[in-house]
């Protein structure tokens, strides 16, 4: 039970938060807004054609090129942007190669590169189901869309969350190039560029894009005496397309992509949490030190290559569109997991701990694991029919084909010396979507899909070479959504909709190579499918004379047989089970403003509460002893802490801020005729966030921020740019996440970066 004096801090901080996006704009004196320049219109796909966001009746949000841009200033990847956006959270625990997404509180925390996700992540229309195809490296995008609420009608299963989708900049008619080289701290580099233009006017185009990211190693390793043993990375990724264009009817775009990865994967670090609260114990964390005694300083690689062609074929009155795509991945990484070094002389047992703090590093025992993606084959397929124009009834049907074969080796210490998983998923469905103009302001959408979705799972222990544990899943559900959008007056639009997503059965099977140490009978576990029902409305705003945007929505929904995810405790295992019921609701606020033309200003709030519902849904706590539980417990003794399991029922979902909040300024001062000074700030604020399926004092964390800061000059309308930039400006140290089986280990951001940014644009 929440304390009464906890519920009224909710309330005050929802109502502060109201007040300050209300403020931006009516705090503005009018003679500000008396100008003729407004905001540009956002064109979105989320329904797969080209419409303005403020008439699509979904809660979507967009970050534009630039704002990414300044994101990844530093050499982050996509999990800066966690936070970003309202409802968007993402974390990993496997450093840059497998980022784990949240939406709306609905994520997955499993570790396991082959786990499946609720949140979809689209780029350039093709699906990248693995989470080492999410981690994709960003460059020469044009912009992303956050369609927040199941997607599944045209999107597919594994979308009840929500779906993140990138566009990048294509091919054109015009020559056009760009490159832009950042420069900072740690000898952090992050250079990308991109050219195109016609080869054969309005027959043949290409566009040519790349991107490189290096930090140099900047932690040491106090166990081993190393100074710059860890902590570094270099990424190399490229992309060609080919837009042909034989004829105005049709047109061919052919994209073909790779990346090559080496680096450091995620730093565990042992006893940094402080008992009883969860804070970091400033004694034992140091940013730039670990004490590892293994995982070879934890190495991480990953090689992809893929292609996708897609064609349109304009009938007139329908277009018929194909997209095919192949992805081919692989990766390994090695680590560290207990965050530190096993030392007889203070060695303890978990059912009699000694007072804390802890020396720095220490851990029970070694864990070291190593996983490798030794083969990852996806290719997908998809046809639809669509109608053309702006008519009084739009409409589409289309085929979806996937196919995914995935190969994981397990390597850990003491168990046997290798174990390779397979994965295999094959699935299609057929959709179709309708949108009726029933009157010049109200505007009904339908769509639904059906969908089969295969899974079989199987495991090679080696030695002696033998197949065992042979498993299938399968099922078939139907998605379907329902919506209206009604244009009460020009610039103001509200909305509603209903609909339902589901997330395909799936296999946990990574205790097949521990199950000597986690004691499972059946080491490879199945959870059901889960399926989601989402209530939504809101409304949708432009006033001001097209100076400001407000978009608002509140969102219930309930997910049956909930998949989650059980890791860790003493047996330090990997389960997925199904809940009865999950239950989330919330809102969502997306402001932006030029208050006048040198000061634009935007700001996101979103407050998502989740619970578990589940009267005998149980974990094991933490296997060290360490943790304070706060959850009642069974009967069902663990034989190592000597403790019964947490019933886990009115829980949060695991990962799940309660609120997020981001904010974007800048002013700029016009200096001579084509030129102008600039400076803008970023900020991104995280709640109470929950990290495993039980409740305790230890892991979970609160109030996380960072910020940035860019200031620079622009020349020539924006051809030319230089800046000074600072990511995490503040150089918080955030806990991002921990592992409980061992001791109180962590692990944390990414520290401060300063440096300078150079662009350069052709027009």
């Amino acid at each position: 039970m929440q304390g009464f004096g906890s519920i009224l801090d909710k309330k005050q901080l929802l109502k502060g938060a109201s007040a300050v996006v209300l403020a931006a704009f009516i705090a503005t004196p009018g003679v500000a807004f008396a100008q003729d320049s407004g905001l540009d219109t956002i064109v979105v796909t989320a329904q797969k054609r080209e419409e303005n966001q403020q008439e699509v009746p979904i809660s979507i949000e967009t970050v534009s090129a630039e704002r990414l841009s300044n994101i990844l200033a530093a050499g982050e990847d996509i999990l800066a942007l966690a936070a970003r956006v309202p409802s968007l959270y993402a974390e990993s625990s496997n450093g840059r190669l497998a980022p784990r997404f949240y939406m709306r509180g609905l994520g997955n925390v499993d570790f396991d590169v082959a786990a499946s996700q609720p949140v979809s992540i689209i780029i350039d229309d093709i699906v990248m189901e693995n989470v080492l195809l999410k981690s994709t490296p960003l460059f020469d995008v044009a912009q992303v869309e956050v369609a927040r609420g199941p997607q599944g009608t045209l999107f597919g299963r594994n979308t009840p969350a929500g779906v993140v989708k990138f566009d990048t900049r294509k091919p054109t008619d015009e020559f056009d190039a760009f490159g832009q080289f950042a420069y900072g701290s740690h000898d952090t580099i992050t250079a990308q560029a991109g050219v195109g233009g016609p080869i054969i006017k309005d027959i043949l185009s290409v566009r040519f894009s790349g991107l490189y990211q290096y930090r140099d190693d900047y932690v040491d390793n106090a166990f081993t005496g190393v100074n710059d043993a860890l902590g570094g990375y270099e990424e190399f990724a490229g992309r060609v397309q080919l837009l042909f264009t034989p004829t105005d009817q049709l047109s061919i775009l052919l994209n073909v992509h790779g990346r090559d990865n080496e680096g450091t994967s995620a730093l565990f670090r042992a006893n940094i949490l402080e008992q009883g609260t969860g804070k970091l114990v400033k004694a034992n964390f140091d940013r730039d030190t670990v004490f590892f005694d293994g995982g070879q300083n934890n190495p991480q690689e990953a090689e992809g290559l893929g292609g996708s062609a897609k064609v349109d074929w304009d009938f007139g009155a329908v277009t018929l569109t194909s997209i095919t795509s192949i992805e081919d991945a692989e990766s390994s990484s090695r680590g560290d997991i207990d965050g530190g070094f096993s030392d007889v002389t203070t060695f303890f047992l978990p059912t009699n701990p000694p007072s804390p703090p802890f020396t720095p590093g220490t851990s029970r025992f070694p864990s070291e694991t190593q996983d490798s993606v030794d083969d990852l084959d996806q290719f997908t397929q998809e046809v639809r029919l669509a109608s053309n124009g702006d008519n009084v009834l739009d409409w589409q049907v289309g085929f979806y084909y996937f196919d995914s074969d995935v190969r994981v080796s397990t390597i850990g210490v003491g168990f046997p010396p290798l174990t390779t998983l397979r994965h295999e998923n094959d699935s299609w469905a057929i959709f179709g979507q309708a949108s009726y103009d029933l009157t010049d302001r109200l505007t009904l959408t339908s769509g639904v899909r059906y969908t089969e979705d295969d899974r079989d799972f199987s495991a090679i222990l080696l030695p002696p070479g033998v197949t065992v544990n042979p498993t299938h899943a399968d099922d078939e559900d139907f998605s379907w959504d329902v919506s209206a959008l009604y244009r009460v007056q020009d610039g103001f639009n509200v909305y509603g909709r209903v609909a339902r997503g589901f997330r395909g059965p799936t296999i946990q099977g990574r205790d097949v190579a521990f199950a000597a140490f986690s004691g499972a009978v059946d080491p490879q576990t199945v959870a059901k499918s889960e399926t989601i029902l989402s209530f939504e409305g809101g409304f949708k705003s432009e006033f001001m004379d097209n100076r400001a945007r407000l978009n608002v929505t509140g969102y219930y929904y309930e997910v049956d047989d909930q998949q989650f995810s059980i890791i860790g405790g003493s047996s330090n295992s990997n389960q997925v089970v199904n809940a009865d019921e999950g239950v989330g609701w919330g809102f969502e606020v997306d402001a932006e403003a030029l208050l006048t033309d040198n000061f634009y200003v935007s700001l996101g709030f979103s407050y998502n509460n989740t619970e578990i519902n589940d009267d005998d849904l149980a974990t094991a706590t933490c296997g060290s002893g360490l943790c304070t539980s706060l959850d009642p417990r069974n009967n069902i003794i663990d034989p190592v802490t000597g403790l019964g399991q947490a019933l886990v029922d009115g829980n949060p979902f695991p990962n799940a801020p309660e609120i997020t909040f981001n904010a974007f300024a800048e002013y700029t001062m016009p200096f001579r005729s084509h030129g102008e000074f600039f400076v803008n700030t970023d900020w991104a604020v995280q709640g109470d966030t929950n990290f495993l399926l039980y409740e305790s004092a230890e892991f979970q964390s609160s109030g996380n921020f960072e910020g940035g800061l860019r200031a620079g000059y622009r020349a020539d309308s924006g051809r030319y740019e230089a800046a000074f930039f600072s990511r995490n400006i503040t150089d918080e140290e955030n806990v991002k996440g921990g592992i409980d089986f061992d001791n109180l280990t962590g692990f944390v951001n990414e520290p401060r970066v300063f440096g300078f940014q150079l662009t350069v644009r052709s027009n």
